[in-house]
């Protein structure tokens, strides 16, 4: 016996399987005790018995007692868990506890059972230990020696299985929410199979501002957040599992064939059971995320390429519109990769100083005088200077966004420095800002570094904001900043106006200090009716409002008269000027040279 014991619990400390380790013991013992036959049946959660070893009895038997709840009628091994001490059965043929199955017991030439239960080390009925015996009788004083020595070992092994399972189950459960980690994903991920196009997908949803409500409400409420979050997903898109895989990005796989067939809408189901708004540590928040989605396609060979797939969708889910739902194409890699080169180049250029700033006047329609210009970013690049629109792909990454103003900023600031020193009547210098800005909360900040460390009055600045930021969906926090920094003295005008996302109702409720025309709608003001009469429309409602007008991209004289007579004040164009340099619109500001552009007019 001591053998065995040594055998055994070697097998526990090397960490061989439960199941052959108890498999080894039950064999071991029919060795050595030949008239008797072994089995161990766990308890399992729901308090029903579950076969670990019973290398001698007959499948059918086994399958009998599989799930077997353990109450005071259900056999020996039972009984024994029920009632917490062990259980003999001299004569199985007229036990009334055996009733059940009897017969398949007989079958096997049985005729006995004696079962004792096992505990753990906190004194919980865990399993059974049972030996049967072919003629009617107990154990012997040999036996239950042997039997004591073999639960002794079963409670070993169960302690140590255990502590492995809880081990493993910490390393693949997120504690916060008690979703499977990045670890079990990993793990279900590496099991998928890519020899089926189209079997199974992967969403990655990722929750919108969770740093914002840190920074805000703290983070015991960004926590809050998450839990529902994770809570509310896990329900959605049961029984496909979630994970939570990082700090604000969950996963599901998809296998369900009517999740498959409409994954957008399966995506929308997610947004929707999230959407509620909950309590967050006595904060009401309103959840939002973002989701990105990849199916595994014919050439895709690892798992792993889905995921990066579904990756690439949820960044360019979260960089072109927040809240909403991209599903993976072969072309959004390329795409992505013209925009990180755009961000490296800018980013390279502003540690460069390669950033360079260019000025367009605006002038008064009726008498060509300039009140004011617009400064427009450029870069240099090798010996020429390129425009906005070609690196604008860059500033959808927040921090070059941000970056790119205050650099812009800080060189308007000084040249409208240099212009008051110089005696120029100066009006004012129109800056374009970023949602970027807005939503980090430092524009005001920058404004006062950059131009009241110069002594420059913020009267002189306009910021323009384009209308799709300023008018978007969830654009709460673009207005609620624009009414916050023209209280505080800073113009501001809505850039683009009129170029899809147009809501006049918001004009009443957060106004602006001017609007610019489109260049689109000012292209065909002379041979397009409709532009025409939105124009009229457009000058019409800003002049009740209160709120000026800037024609944008003016090119011919037939366009400046049409818009005067319209009744538009101010424009900017290559009618008047192209974008030139700080020295060079310095010298058209100047009192003689604006009295010539204004006989010109």
């Amino acid at each position: 016996m001591i053998e065995l014991q040594n055998a055994i619990l070697e097998m526990i400390a090397k960490g061989d399987a439960l199941g052959g380790t108890i498999e080894r013991l039950c064999r071991e013992v029919e060795r050595i005790l030949p008239e008797a036959i072994c089995s161990v049946l766990t308890v399992d959660g729901q308090g029903c018995l579950q076969t670990l070893a019973a290398p001698s009895l007959s499948a059918a038997y086994v399958a009998a007692v599989e799930g077997l709840a353990a109450e005071p009628d259900a056999g020996a091994c039972g009984r024994a868990v029920y009632i917490r001490r062990d259980v003999e059965a001299h004569d199985i043929a007229t036990d009334p506890r055996w009733a059940a199955f009897r017969d398949l017991v007989l079958e096997q030439g049985l005729r006995a059972c004696w079962s004792n239960p096992v505990f753990d080390s906190h004194g919980h009925a865990v399993a059974t230990f049972a030996l049967y015996f072919r003629q009617p009788r107990g154990p012997t004083a040999y036996e239950r020696e042997i039997v004591e020595r073999c639960v002794n070992l079963c409670t070993i092994a169960l302690d140590r299985h255990r502590r492995l399972l809880e081990d493993e189950r910490r390393a693949n459960i997120d504690f916060l929410t008690g979703l499977s980690n990045r670890a079990a994903f990993n793990g279900a991920l590496a099991r998928l199979d890519c020899n089926a196009p189209g079997s199974w997908a992967i969403c990655l949803l990722d929750i919108d501002n969770l740093k914002v409500v840190n920074d805000t409400f703290g983070h015991h409420a960004g926590d809050a957040l998450i839990t529902h979050v994770a809570d509310r997903l896990a329900h959605a898109a049961h029984p496909a599992p979630a994970y939570r895989i990082g700090g604000d990005e969950f996963a599901v796989i998809l296998r369900a064939a009517e999740s498959l067939g409409d994954l957008e809408g399966t995506g929308s189901a997610f947004l929707e059971a999230i959407a509620p708004p909950v309590d967050c540590g006595g904060n009401v928040i309103g959840p939002r995320a973002t989701i990105g989605l990849a199916v595994v396609a014919a050439g895709d060979r690892t798992p792993e390429r889905v995921r990066q797939n579904a990756d690439l969708a949820l960044y360019h889910a979260k960089e072109t519109g927040r809240g909403g739902i991209v599903r993976y194409w072969p072309g959004i890699g390329t795409r992505m990769t013209r925009r990180l080169a755009a961000i490296r180049e800018v980013d390279c250029a502003l540690s460069e100083d390669r950033v360079e700033v260019r000025y367009q006047p605006v002038v008064q329609l009726g008498s060509g005088k300039i009140v004011g210009v617009e400064a427009l970013c450029r870069m240099r690049v090798d010996q020429s200077l390129v425009a906005a629109a070609s690196f604008h792909e860059a500033t959808t990454d927040a921090h070059i966004a941000v970056a790119l103003t205050e650099r812009m900023m800080t060189l308007v600031a000084a040249d409208v420095r240099r212009w008051i020193d110089m005696g120029i009547a100066f009006g004012h210098v129109g800056i374009n800002v970023s949602s970027a800005d807005f939503h980090s909360g430092a524009i005001y900040p920058m404004l006062v570094r950059a131009f009241e460390s110069r002594s420059v009055p913020l009267r002189h600045v306009v910021l323009e904001v384009t209308e799709s930021v300023y008018m978007a969906e969830g654009a709460g926090v673009v207005q609620r900043s624009v009414a916050a920094l023209r209280a505080k003295g800073v113009r501001v005008a809505l850039d683009d106006f009129g170029t899809g996302y147009t809501s006049l109702t918001h004009l009443v409720s957060v106004p602006v200090d001017y609007i610019k025309i489109d260049k689109s709608f000012v292209d065909r003001i002379t041979t397009h009716g409709p532009s025409l009469a939105v124009v009229e429309g457009m000058i019409w409602i800003a002049r009740k409002l209160g709120i000026e007008v800037v024609a944008e991209g003016i090119e011919t004289e037939e366009q400046a008269r049409k818009l005067a007579a319209l009744g538009s004040a101010l424009g900017q164009g290559y009618h008047y000027c192209a974008a030139v340099s700080s020295a060079e619109v310095a010298t058209m500001m100047m009192p003689r040279t604006t009295e010539v552009m204004r006989a010109l007019a």
